[in-house]
């Protein structure tokens, strides 16, 4: 029965089927589940499938979009009984568009697909200051932090952020991870990042890699 209702909701997530995931969320809590298996089996199963074809190129941006908010119809039933139960997210992340740049859609994407994956994200938006990053990190208490960029001239921002945690004396406390259109490895290299995801899927499994070190 409990397998058969996760199964179920985790496909609807698959599908984009905000309605049917809310339902089958409250089923699933109605059935004496615990928060943190639907979480896991339910929801963060379902959008790691999403993930995957994403990664594959199966799946593009609007299923993406639609999948993830049929896991926020999911995660506003369950993150109440999360924080009851006093779990906690696998971690924080704090995500931005660096400094001058207005473009949200991969930063987006990202932060649907950190939450989807079990992540407490702090979205602080876009034109993001440097200080700004320092201060929601010591604020949040974040693990790690995500930048940003489509334009090729808001890249060198990602460096000034990095120099900024430098300065904080915060960098060896924070992991630090880049992307955008424009970027490269070696440019990720270059500026100090620790690491860089050409996706918004790339981006969740380096997080992972990153913080389980």
């Amino acid at each position: 029965m409990a397998a058969a209702i996760l199964e179920q909701l985790s496909e609807a997530l698959i599908k984009g089927q905000a309605p049917a995931v809310k339902d089958l969320t409250q089923k699933a809590i109605d059935s004496g589940l615990s928060a943190e298996m639907i979480l896991n089996d339910g929801l963060v199963a379902g959008m790691s499938v999403i993930g995957e074809r994403f990664k594959r190129n199966e799946v593009y941006i609007p299923e993406v979009l639609i999948a993830a908010r049929a896991m926020n119809a999911g995660m506003a039933l369950v993150k109440p009984l999360l924080k009851a139960a006093g779990i906690k997210a696998r971690g924080v992340v704090c995500c931005a568009t660096v400094k001058g740049d207005l473009h949200d859609i991969g930063k987006n994407l990202v932060c649907m697909m950190l939450e989807g994956a079990g992540y407490e994200v702090i979205d602080l938006g876009v034109n993001c200051e440097p200080e700004k990053f320092v201060k929601a990190v010591q604020e949040h208490k974040a693990d790690a932090i995500g930048l940003s960029a489509l334009l090729t001239t808001t890249m060198t921002n990602m460096k000034a952020t990095i120099d900024a945690f430098k300065e904080a004396g915060l960098r060896s406390k924070v992991k630090i991870i880049v992307g955008g259109a424009p970027l490269t490895q070696n440019f990720s290299d270059e500026i100090g990042a620790d690491g860089y995801a050409p996706d918004a899927a790339s981006a969740v499994d380096l997080l992972k890699k990153l913080l389980a070190k």
